[in-house]
């Protein structure tokens, strides 16, 4: 830290005896999670757009049809419009899936391993960070 800054605040302060080490450890495990989240993210994306996508196709079959192209509308009902992204799953399961055997079970481990390590407190590299980078006495760069 920066001669004369504060430390984090208390809910970002080390727990006595935790080292360097455990503080990297879990900084390295909390931007795994972070890109877990992220993943997550544009895997609803990806449900969103794959919806909105299989919605637009109504228009487009309705104006094929009006278009005179009533044996396209059929191709596009029949093979496109509501059809499974990957075998037997819509993109609601998969994210239901993602959510259940993947991120959830991720988000727990996080958590105990924080828990255990640190007391629960989060972000203890990131707050350390803050107040090594601060500049003393520059009103943006409070401990708050």
């Amino acid at each position: 830290m920066n001669a004369g800054n504060p430390p984090p605040d208390s809910r970002h302060r080390r727990p006595e005896g935790v080292t360097d080490t455990t503080v990297e450890a879990l900084g390295a495990l909390s931007k795994a999670l972070e890109t877990a989240e992220r993943a997550r993210g544009a895997l609803y994306d990806f449900h969103q757009l794959t919806g909105s996508a299989d919605l637009a196709l109504d228009d487009a079959v309705r104006l094929l049809r009006a278009a005179g192209h009533g044996r396209r509308a059929d191709q596009v009902e029949r093979d496109i419009l509501g059809r499974n992204v990957i075998p037997g799953h819509w993109t609601f399961q998969i994210v239901e899936e993602y959510n259940a055997t993947y991120y959830d079970v991720f988000r727990a481990v996080e958590r105990e391993i924080r828990q255990e390590l640190a007391e629960g407190r989060d972000h203890l590299y990131e707050a350390e960070m803050k107040a090594a980078r601060r500049t003393e006495g520059h009103p943006d760069h409070t401990a708050d």
